[in-house]
C-alpha cells in the first residue's frame, strides 16, 4: 500500500472506529441519561480481518468513482446487526431514517401512510393508516412487498425499504405486492401525502349507550390523546348520553412508546397494577405498574386484537386481559416484545438495539408467542374494519349490516359483560375516577417494533 492509501486508512480507521464503537444512550433509561464508550484498545481480534477487506477495496477496486466511505461504513454496520437473527427490530438508521423515524412517532412525515415489518425476510404491511394514500390506493394489511418502482427488494434490510417508500409528498411510488391468501403479484400506484396522525378516535356506536375507541399507534402523545378522548366521553353525560360500555380497538396498532403503552394502561388499572414485566440478557426483571387513578377503570370494556396488534398495542391488551379488566376478542396478536433503545452515533446515525423482552403481567413472552385472545374471531384481511369515522356516519339500522364480525362480536361480549362489570375496579373512598394521572418521566420513551 502506497504512502497516500496508509494515510488514507489511518484517517478512516479513526472514523469507522468512532462511529462503530461510540455510542450514547439517548433514552430508554428510566434514571436518567447515560453514555457508554467504547475504545480502539477494546476493538477484538477478529476486526482485524474487516481492515483487511477495506484495504483491498481501497487500493484495489477498479471502479474508483464508486468507492463510497459512508456507504461502506453503514453498510458494514447493517451486515453486522444482521448477524444477530433480530430481523425487523435491531436496525441502523442513517441521519435521513432516524429523522423520518422520530418524525412520526411524533405524528408527522411524508410517505404512503403504512406500517410496515419484517417477517422470516419479507417486508410485510402490518397496517395502513386510516384515510392515507396507501389506504385509499389499496394497500391491505398482511400485504408483502415484492419490489419497490418494479426493482425486487429481495435482501434489503428494513430500513432501506422504508427509505424507498418514503418520499415527498405529491410523487409518486409504484409497490408491487401479493395481497394475503393471493399467489399473484399486483402493481399499485401509491401518491405520497403528508402524514398527520391523530392517534386516538372515539365514536358513539349508534344505537347504543357504548363508546368506541380507537388507537392507532403509541406516539408521543397517545396518553394524552385518550386523557382528552375519556374527557370527552365523561362530559358525554351532560347532554344526556350515559355511557355503559367501551370498544377499545387495538387492531393493525404497530405500538410505539412504552411510557404511552403504561399511560394507556393506567386509564384502566388500579394504581400499582402490573402492566409489564421486562427481562434482560441476565434473566433480571423489572416490573412496570400502573399510575393515578384512570378516566376508565370503572367502565366495562372490551378490546379488539388482530394480528396486526404489535409491541405496546400487545402490552395494553396483555395487562388489561390479565388484570381481569377487559376481555380480548379477535386474533392472535403480532408477537414482538423486543425493546429498542436508541443508541445515537457520532456522525448523526443511531443503531436501534433489541437490549430486553417485554412480558405480560404473569410473565409470559410476547416475542415470537403474541397475546392470544379471549374470544378467538377469524377474519380475513380483506374485510373493512369499523372506525370512528364509519360510526359516525352510521346509522343503527346499518351498524348489523357490517362485515366486520370481530367488531360485532366485542359489542355482544360487551353488553354481556356491561351490568357485571361496571362495578369493578372503583376508586377508594374519596378518590375521584377523574383524579390526575401523572405524567411517566420522558427517559421511559422507548421504540417498540
Amino acid at each position: 500500500m502506497n504512502s497516500k492509501n496508509k494515510l488514507m486508512h489511518r484517517i478512516v480507521s479513526v472514523i469507522i472506529v468512532a462511529i462503530l464503537m461510540v455510542a450514547s444512550f439517548a433514552v430508554g433509561n428510566a434514571t436518567g441519561l447515560m453514555t457508554h464508550t467504547v475504545s480502539a484498545s477494546q476493538e477484538p481480534a477478529e476486526f482485524a480481518v474487516f481492515w483487511e477487506a477495506w484495504d483491498l477495496v481501497v487500493e484495489h477496486f477498479v471502479d474508483r468513482e464508486k468507492i463510497d466511505f459512508t456507504a461502506m461504513t453503514y453498510g458494514a454496520i447493517k451486515g453486522m446487526l444482521q448477524t444477530l437473527g433480530d430481523e425487523g427490530h435491531t436496525a441502523f438508521l442513517s441521519p435521513e431514517d432516524l429523522q423520518q423515524h422520530e418524525s412520526s412517532l411524533e405524528g408527522r412525515y411524508e410517505g404512503i401512510g403504512a406500517y410496515v415489518s419484517m417477517d422470516e425476510g419479507q417486508v410485510k404491511i402490518v397496517a395502513p393508516i386510516d384515510g392515507s394514500p396507501a389506504e385509499t390506493s389499496g394497500i391491505l394489511p398482511g400485504d408483502r412487498i415484492v419490489a419497490i418502482d418494479g426493482k425486487p427488494i429481495d435482501g434489503l434490510s428494513l430500513s432501506d425499504v422504508i427509505s424507498l417508500i418514503r418520499g415527498p409528498a405529491g410523487s409518486d411510488v409504484l409497490l408491487t405486492v401479493i395481497h394475503p391468501d393471493e399467489t399473484e403479484a399486483v402493481d399499485i400506484l401509491v401518491t405520497r401525502g403528508q402524514i398527520k396522525l391523530d392517534s386516538v378516535n372515539w365514536a358513539m356506536i349508534p344505537g347504543t349507550d357504548f363508546a368506541y375507541v380507537k388507537i392507532t399507534q403509541f406516539a408521543a402523545d397517545t396518553g394524552n390523546e385518550l386523557e382528552a378522548a375519556l374527557q370527552e366521553i365523561d362530559n358525554a353525560k351532560s347532554q344526556g348520553v350515559a355511557v355503559q360500555g367501551l370498544v377499545l380497538d387495538l387492531r393493525n396498532n404497530p405500538g410505539g412508546f412504552l411510557r404511552e403503552a403504561i399511560r394507556v394502561s393506567s386509564q384502566f388499572l388500579r394504581p400499582g397494577t402490573v402492566v409489564l414485566q421486562e427481562e434482560d440478557a441476565d434473566g433480571n426483571i423489572q416490573k412496570y405498574k400502573s399510575r393515578g387513578w384512570g378516566q376508565a377503570r370503572k367502565i366495562p370494556t372490551v378490546v379488539l386484537i388482530n394480528q396486526g396488534t404489535a409491541s405496546a398495542a400487545e402490552i395494553t391488551a396483555g395487562a388489561l386481559q390479565e388484570n381481569g379488566r377487559a376481555q380480548l376478542v379477535g386474533q392472535t396478536t403480532f408477537g414482538t416484545g423486543t425493546v429498542l433503545n436508541q443508541f445515537n452515533l457520532s456522525d448523526g446515525s443511531a443503531i436501534l438495539l433489541g437490549v430486553t423482552n417485554w412480558l405480560t403481567p404473569s410473565g409470559k413472552l410476547i416475542k415470537g408467542q403474541g397475546i392470544e385472545p379471549d374470544v378467538p374471531v377469524e377474519q380475513a384481511t380483506s374485510v373493512e374494519l369499523v372506525d370512528a369515522r364509519s360510526l359516525r356516519e352510521m346509522s343503527a339500522d346499518e351498524l348489523d349490516a357490517v362485515e366486520d364480525l370481530q367488531f360485532l362480536t366485542g359489542l355482544d361480549v360487551l353488553r354481556q359483560e356491561a351490568p357485571g362489570m361496571q362495578q369493578a375496579n372503583t376508586a377508594p373512598s374519596g378518590k375521584s375516577i377523574l383524579e390526575y394521572l401523572p405524567s411517566i418521566p420522558w427517559q421511559l420513551r422507548f421504540r417498540l417494533h
